[in-house]
């Protein structure tokens, strides 16, 4: 998969292209915004981490 960051500073600039590329969605394009796009990274961090179980949680929570 390609990806492209495209950095607009003027909001109805940034309305224009989102409206235009909404228009390639059903032809598999993906819109997400770059803070969408840190939390996922973020959260795909989060998955290799061990999970502790609910109750170590609670005899550590101090």
């Amino acid at each position: 998969m390609e990806s492209i960051t495209i950095n607009i500073s003027n909001t109805k600039l940034a309305e224009k292209v989102t409206w235009l590329l909404e228009h390639f969605k059903n032809d598999g394009l993906e819109i997400v915004s770059k803070e969408d796009w840190d939390d996922l990274k973020l959260l795909k961090l989060t998955r290799v981490d061990e999970s502790v179980p609910f109750d170590e949680y609670l005899k550590n929570e101090d």
